[in-house]
């Protein structure tokens, strides 16, 4: 989440800019031209954003320090997914349900020379935990707005031109010079599956925690899924995932998932279905009436099982919140759902051409669905309307997976680099270094895991980064910086790091790519 900026900011002396197009020569009454007029365009605003998640903040605040008037329209929800239903929240669930999972931990304590009791959690304070943290942080990111001019209106937002925006429920519209698209998105619920908020639900009820069942399945092992697989196993739970693809953790590096199911699956009360579709979902009643769940072969579409469970998490991915902002009528280029955009994030009409005043950003143009690369677009946007140009790196953009242990990358998986190499006739090298020789993770006796640096032979140039081990989502920001920057790895090799940490497990890994 960006930091708040500086509170000295030079605003933008007037709303009233000059309109190009809209000039034409003057002649004297002696026939010589005269200086050419040109006519000015009022607007409301410089800058209005649609949608007030990570990404719209991130935007709003750097427009301010670009010296722009801005507005956001927040559709009374500000912070967004990531903030009220999202990254915020579940990361307060997982550090909690971790304290618990640690605590029961006899083997891992005895090691420490440590003796517990009986540890019990009360469900309602661990969701509480989790409320209240979010809450904070949504008037935290308001009062980040407000304090530096930024005019934030509750209402939704609905296009009625390019650069003209409707607030839902009034009579308003409001205009600027552009305006940012970041409406986000929203759970996507498969055909057949049953919603019912309380024991068929999307992540969006599970933050809630309002009840911990005895057995859960978990439709999808991506990120979500994973996280809360760590949550529920945690508390005392069993989950089983189904899973489309022919096996678990299908999006992630293959040698990283596994290892991930190695540490993450198989020690835990954790079974699977692969290669299968959930077809039919059925709610049942807490405590009364179990769920059912039919399944199908994912690619000969047969029937291959059906189980009873007490809840069912659907977790297979979001889906752009594009719905009733009018960009059909405006002719924007959309596909199932998402906003085209060019790598300026401008977003395109339907020929493929950049939309004068009208750009977007986040989860709504698909490029990347995390909530720091939707603030990250949102800034290279403001660069961009504001003169400077700016491309964002999507392969320098970390991401990780906040389990016990965390798993983190940067850059494509090895097969994708693989695959890229093949394509543009150069050749990878792949390093690895190991937790287990690592001084700080065997202090905490969490010696399990590994670091892996995928790289170009002829350059050295570090094309991604893939950790698994404690702490590894905060050892990934040096390997983005170094992708982002081109440090190569003789570079990163003769950068000295404390000692004893855990970033030495990720030094090996490069120092032996280096110095082959």
């Amino acid at each position: 989440m960006p930091l708040l900026l500086p509170l000295l900011v030079a605003f933008a002396p007037s709303a009233w800019q000059i309109s190009e197009g809209l000039t034409r020569p003057l002649v004297s009454m002696r026939g010589k031209p005269r200086q050419a007029l040109r006519m000015t365009v009022a607007t409301d605003f410089d800058l209005i954003i649609v949608g007030c998640g990570v990404g719209g903040h991130g935007a709003a605040l750097h427009a301010v320090s670009k010296g722009l008037k801005v507005a956001v329209c927040a559709g009374e929800d500000v912070g967004g997914t990531c903030v009220n239903r999202g990254c915020v929240p579940s990361k307060a669930l997982l550090a909690a349900s971790g304290r618990v999972r640690e605590m029961r931990d006899t083997e891992h304590l005895k090691a420490f020379g440590i003796t517990t009791g009986e540890v019990s959690f009360d469900r309602a304070s661990v969701a509480a935990h989790a409320e209240n943290l979010a809450n904070r942080v949504k008037g935290n990111l308001e009062m980040s707005l407000t304090s530096l001019g930024v005019t934030v209106f509750p209402n939704k937002g609905c296009m009625a031109a390019p650069t003209s925006v409707k607030l839902v429920g009034s009579e308003k519209t409001i205009t600027a010079k552009n305006v940012i698209l970041a409406t986000g998105s929203v759970p996507f619920v498969p055909p057949g599956v049953q919603v019912d908020g309380k024991t068929v639900i999307t992540s969006d009820e599970a933050l809630k925690l309002e009840w911990v069942p005895d057995w859960v399945a978990i439709i999808g092992s991506g990120y979500i899924g994973l996280e809360f697989a760590d949550v529920y196993t945690a508390l005392g739970a069993e989950v089983t995932f189904i899973e489309a693809m022919p096996k678990m953790m299908p999006f992630f590096d293959k040698q990283i998932a596994q290892l991930a199911d190695r540490m993450l699956i198989r020690p835990r009360p954790i079974d699977s279905y692969t290669g299968v579709f959930a077809s039919e979902v059925t709610p049942g009643v807490p405590g009364v009436k179990p769920c059912t769940v039919k399944m199908i072969d994912a690619k000969t579409k047969e029937p291959t099982a059906t189980i009873e469970v007490d809840a069912v998490m659907v977790c297979t991915g979001r889906v752009p919140y594009s719905d009733g902002l009018g960009l059909e009528e405006l002719g924007v280029q959309m596909n199932r759902g998402f906003v085209g955009v060019n790598e300026k994030m401008q977003a395109l009409n339907a020929e493929g051409n950049p939309i004068e005043g009208l750009w977007c950003i986040g989860d709504l143009n698909g490029k990347m669905m995390l909530a720091h690369a939707a603030s990250a677009q949102g800034i290279s946007a403001v660069e961009n309307m504001c003169g400077t140009e700016h491309i964002l790196n999507h392969d320098a953009v970390p991401a990780a997976c906040f389990t016990h242990p965390e798993i983190a990358m940067v850059g494509p998986t090895e097969e994708q680099a693989r695959e890229r190499a093949a394509a543009e006739g150069y050749e990878i090298g792949v390093s690895q270094g190991s937790f287990k020789a690592n001084s700080k993770a065997l202090a905490e006796a969490a010696g399990e895991g590994m670091a892996k640096v995928i790289f170009r032979k002829d350059t050295y140039e570090v094309i991604a980064v893939h950790i698994i081990g404690i702490h590894a989502a905060d050892l990934i920001q040096e390997c983005a910086n170094a992708i982002e920057h081109g440090t190569t790895l003789p570079e990163l090799a003769m950068t000295v790091h404390t000692h004893p940490t855990l970033c030495e497990a990720r030094q090996t890994s490069l120092c032996s790519a280096a110095f082959k």
